[in-house]
């Protein structure tokens, strides 16, 4: 007989982590479902090991995109975590929630309770903030805690007053009132070691409760029904040609897979558009046809210029990297201790826009070829620039009925129009936050896109050629009204149609937060876990 849990969760990543936490400290039987192992791997836990997890197939999904015109043909890799704490495991531990505007959309789409005044007690509740920030709208009491960039370069600063001489403010707390503005990025990240989800809220819970069985290396294949009800989950222990077992939920099925492996899971157990399913010949058992469509993600360019004094580049490399080494292992600072980037700008692509649109960043240090695994060879810098709330639309497909298959995953860069502009408006600001009077006095010359690079249509085609993803993918499971025929999850996160079966990941976002998307995530799974639990919602945060 299959083993029976109150709730059953799909994936242990960033929402299941906070979600599995939460139900069993309100005395619910729990079982968690993880496809990969337990965050035991040392580079999880030190902050610059990220360029190793971002392409180790023991800790990630190494998706990647199909080629598309906005790739220029190429593929881009799609990193997604994969082990305890998901991606908040191998991200850039940077903490960003987005504007106001945002979340008012989402109620605005028809989705109640989700303005920001409804949802701003949740990320203050995930929030355990240490450092300046105002109170209304940070938190100190929560699992993840936030923390500031304590390590300064000269080109750091430059590249700050160089913003600033552009009239872009300083803005010491982008997560406050206003986003708006430059300054150091603030980062998950405690004594030196990252703060993922599962650091943060799944391993406390599991320590305290006594409530939770979190089964790794547990690939989920399908979402087991009785009728329009979901009852359970059949999962392969081990993977591809491991033991095929099942485990039934009491009151309901959770899918926290994130925004490849939740749409994935429901149209593997039938639920999806029709002509998909009986493409992929699949049983339809539920005819949802927004399932896997939505897809959005940021697509930076990334503009490097060689520069005239030490970078990360150099203090990683030869006896560097020994003394780096050394001083992490015994101090927990240092070059390995920081994120992949340091500062960030938020501003606009056009002067005439009301709010900003772009989201830029700076790092004393240059990549081969945009990847973030390999540095350059000579001292470089690196600013990035994305368009905040991307407009081109893609899909996330099951490939056949193999639950073990990756996905096609097809993001659709840059295909809308909008985004083309904010990109090439984008890489012009970029451009000139490089070449500012106080950052320029260090910049060599410019690696890429370099001065051949003019017109639009020039700027346009390097972004297409060199463009990676910003790690952002969300929206293949979108909440709206029964109404909307692309909605999946309504605002309560319940599927649309079935019983007893919710997803609560990235993948329920309806549109881009102007932001990384892992905050959003985390704030979702704790608003989720109140409505799963009947508790009454906060009273909003009037502003």
């Amino acid at each position: 007989m299959p083993d029976v849990f109150d709730y059953v969760i799909v994936g242990a990543g960033s929402a299941g982590s906070v979600l599995s936490a939460r139900l069993a400290e309100a005395g619910q039987k729990v079982c968690v479902l993880e496809a990969g192992p337990r965050d035991l791997h040392p580079f999880i836990h030190i902050p610059a090991g990220f360029m190793y997890t971002l392409v180790n197939p023991r800790v990630n999904w190494m998706y990647e995109s199909e080629p598309s015109e906005g790739t220029n043909g190429r593929r881009v890799h799609a990193p997604r975590g994969k082990t305890l704490g998901g991606s908040s495991s191998i991200n850039g531990h940077i903490y960003n929630r987005g504007q106001r505007s945002d979340f008012d959309g989402w109620a605005q789409m028809g989705n109640r309770g989700w303005g920001y005044s409804d949802i701003l007690p949740y990320f203050r509740r995930t929030e355990r903030r240490i450092g300046d920030g105002d109170d209304t709208f940070r938190g100190r009491d929560g699992g993840l805690t936030i923390t500031d960039i304590d390590w300064r370069d000269p080109l750091c600063e430059a590249f700050i007053e160089g913003a600033v001489g552009l009239g872009i403010p300083r803005n010491p707390d982008y997560n406050g009132a206003s986003q708006e503005g430059v300054g150091y990025f603030q980062r998950a990240i405690l004594n030196g070691r990252r703060v993922s989800a599962a650091r943060g809220f799944l391993h406390p819970a599991a320590k305290q409760t006594g409530n939770l069985d979190i089964r790794t290396n547990a690939h989920s294949t399908k979402i087991l029904f009785e009728g329009s009800k979901a009852i359970g989950v059949e999962y392969s222990k081990g993977g591809r040609g491991g033991t095929q077992l099942q485990v039934r939920a009491s009151k309901e099925v959770v899918l926290c897979g994130g925004t490849v492996n939740s749409p994935q899971l429901l149209q593997l157990s039938g639920v999806g558009a029709e002509d998909l399913l009986k493409a992929r010949g699949i049983e339809v058992q539920h005819s949802l046809k927004g399932v896997g469509e939505n897809l959005r993600d940021h697509y930076p360019a990334r503009l490097v210029g060689e520069v005239n004094v030490k970078t990360v580049n150099q203090r990683v490399r030869g006896l560097s990297v020994v003394y780096e080494a050394l001083k992490y292992a015994a101090t927990r600072k240092g070059i390995l201790g920081l994120s992949p980037t340091l500062v960030h700008c938020f501003w606009k692509s056009n002067d005439a826009l009301d709010a900003g649109d772009l989201q830029l960043t700076f790092t004393p240090a240059s990549y081969k070829e945009g990847v973030q695994s390999k540095l350059d060879d000579f001292p470089g810098v690196t600013v990035a620039a994305w368009q905040q709330r991307p407009e081109s639309l893609g899909y996330v497909h099951a490939r056949s009925a193999d639950p073990f298959e990756k996905p096609e995953l097809q993001p659709n860069y840059l295909k809308h129009e909008i985004d083309q502009q904010c990109i090439i408006g984008g890489v012009k600001l970029a451009r000139r936050l490089l070449h500012t009077p106080e950052l320029g006095r260090y910049v060599v010359r410019e690696d890429k896109p370099g001065n051949q690079i003019q017109s639009d249509d020039e700027i346009l085609d390097f972004a297409r050629g060199i463009g990676t993803t910003a790690f952002h993918l969300m929206g293949t499971c979108r909440m709206g009204p029964v109404s909307d025929p692309t909605a999946v999850v309504d605002d309560q996160l319940r599927v649309h149609g079935l019983q007893a079966l919710r997803v609560v990941d990235a993948s329920v976002m309806p549109t881009m937060p102007s932001a990384n998307t892992n905050a959003s995530t985390l704030m979702i799974a704790e608003k989720a876990a109140d409505m799963i639990l009947g508790r009454q919602a906060p009273e909003a945060i009037m502003l």
